[in-house]
């Protein structure tokens, strides 16, 4: 089940960041494990303020849920070192100090921001706007984006082609480094990715001059989607490994938010396609045989029979969104329109109708 984060730090969803801050602060003073709290509501709270303190995540949290939230949805979970932030009042508060005051309480080496833990790159979104057509048959797009990838001079190592690597003088090739400082819950000892090797616990005695020994730097990158039959508007596309590159680690995730155009003429109810289908009078009485346009542009002839009400739906097999799995149909709605005007004729012959009990 999703939690609700702001349920979890007991505010509104319309608190203000100095009210989450403020519940926050509260709740971790109660609930300090050093203090003879429990541990894993310390650690809900600690999550929770992780989300809704930073403004994007937040967004994203609000947007799509609590998976999305804290690194995008199969994000690997929750990532303690990708937040920080400031209590107000001149107090900073770094989580990365938080967990590694409680060691293996969450998780061993990684909790304590050892190099046990694989480094991974942020997820990052995008939004694409698509044809009904598209989103029905599915199709390819191609989008250009920027973001952080990796260099490809060095292939991420950030040494120049050919240069040996050296162990770090700063961490001595841990790729962290240790800090003790006060906070409001007391002191911690924060565990640190080196700046100087950025976690590698190596540097090259020659940096790539490409990168300028980061491996990895803003680019503009194009990138090819497949859309998938039958998707709908506000889904989400996950693209493993598409989303912005990390020195020493994992790249993360790109997801792409479709957006779909509505049609002139169909619409998309499950895994049916619907159009609507006017008929004359004359028609509707006696049938008639019509002959439309299907989304994938071919022609087809429909046969309307007479009709025993002013609305029929016909149904043909077959003809709507095909999954992996099943294909829907093609319903038609057939409506019989009315003439505005009629000539003595027409009238005539409609009194002449009268006469047969029409």
């Amino acid at each position: 089940m999703a939690k609700n984060y702001y349920e979890t730090l007991g505010i509104d969803k319309k608190a203000s960041p100095d009210d989450i801050k403020k519940a926050f602060r509260k709740l971790a003073q109660k609930h300090h494990p050093d203090k003879g709290g429990d541990e894993a509501k310390f650690k809900e709270i600690t999550e929770a303020y992780s989300v809704l303190a930073d403004e994007k995540k937040r967004r994203e949290y609000d947007s799509y849920g609590q998976t999305f939230a804290g690194g995008a949805p199969g994000g690997g979970g929750f990532d303690p070192s990708q937040f920080s932030g400031g209590f107000g009042g001149g107090v900073e508060f770094d989580l990365n100090d938080l967990f590694e005051g409680f060691g293996d309480i969450f998780g061993g080496a990684a909790a304590r921001g050892g190099r046990g833990r694989m480094k991974r790159g942020r997820d990052i979104s995008v939004d694409i706007e698509i044809s009904f057509k598209e989103s029905i048959l599915g199709g390819k797009r191609s989008v250009l984006i920027s973001k952080i990838d990796k260099c490809e001079v060095c292939q991420g190592s950030g040494a120049k082609p050919g240069a040996e690597m050296e162990t770090c003088k700063t961490c001595n090739g841990a790729g962290r480094i240790h800090e003790t400082r006060d906070s409001v819950l007391g002191a911690f000892t924060s565990v640190r990715t080196c700046p100087t090797c950025e976690g590698t616990g190596s540097v090259p005695k020659e940096k790539c001059e490409n990168c300028t020994g980061h491996g990895v730097l803003k680019k503009e990158v194009e990138l090819n989607i497949d859309i998938p039959r039958g998707i709908d508007g506000g889904e989400m596309i996950r693209m493993p490994g598409m989303g912005e590159a990390i020195k020493g680690g994992v790249s993360g995730d790109l997801y792409v938010k479709v957006h779909v155009k509505p049609h002139a003429v169909y619409r998309k109810d499950g895994a049916n396609l619907i159009m609507e289908l006017p008929v004359k009078l004359t028609d509707a009485l006696v049938g008639t045989t019509v002959t439309i346009t299907t989304i994938d542009e071919k022609t087809l002839e429909v046969k309307v029979p007479p009709m025993a009400k002013t609305e029929e739906i016909l149904r043909i097999k077959g003809r709507g969104v095909h999954y992996d799995q099943a294909t829907g149909d093609l319903l038609i709605r057939v409506t019989v329109t009315l003439p505005k005007k009629l000539s003595n004729k027409a009238k005539k012959a409609i009194e002449d109708l009268k006469t047969e009990g029409l």
